[in-house]
């Protein structure tokens, strides 16, 4: 028989895009109190790579990853997901901006070799996770590299978030060690 091995936890992160930096300092707050603490916070970028979420959340788009201090289980993320889903929906009628979804909240998961985004959208290169939820493997790790695929959102194709994506993974390998030393 072969040995089933549980997988090691992940470093959750959440991706946010704001209709303006008030909008984001609301989601930033919600998003801890949501689900913890976080260890890393990336700079604020513009989002100007697509037009598609202008109708929903205006002309001038603000994203920032956060990363969560604590470790989750991989198999969390259909959850996180649905949580993350309706906190959006709470969180638009709080803002008071006069946009349909001025907030969106986007969790994914990192491993060592990999960045996993979570979708409530199927579609040829994702995966059903349950819960009516699906993941994507964004990018892959390797050698010192974030590497795309032809199906990669076009502002993670770039390198701009790599760099806070590298410290996040960084601190995961970290957090891997030390649980190690301890079993």
């Amino acid at each position: 028989m072969w040995e089933i091995k549980k997988p090691d936890p992940v470093k959750l992160i959440m991706g946010i895009l704001a209709a303006d930096q008030e909008c984001l300092q609301l989601a930033c707050e919600a998003v801890i109190d949501k689900f913890g603490a976080t260890d890393m916070e990336s700079q604020v970028y513009p989002f100007t790579q697509t037009g598609y979420y202008k109708d929903e959340a205006g002309e001038n788009i603000l994203r920032q990853f956060l990363s969560f201090e604590k470790l989750i289980d991989p198999g969390r993320l259909a959850p996180i997901k649905i949580k993350s889903n309706k906190l959006e929906e709470k969180l638009a009628k709080i803002a008071g901006a006069d946009l349909p979804r001025p907030i969106n909240l986007d969790p994914g998961i990192i491993e060592p070799s990999k960045l996993i985004l979570a979708s409530t959208k199927n579609f040829s290169h994702r995966i059903y996770i349950g819960d009516n939820m699906y993941a994507e493997l964004t990018l892959s790790y390797c050698k010192g590299v974030w590497n795309s695929f032809s199906y990669t959102f076009p502002d993670f194709k770039e390198d701009r978030y790599h760099g806070f994506l590298s410290s996040v993974r960084e601190r995961l390998v970290e957090q891997l060690r030390e649980i190690r030393k301890k079993d």
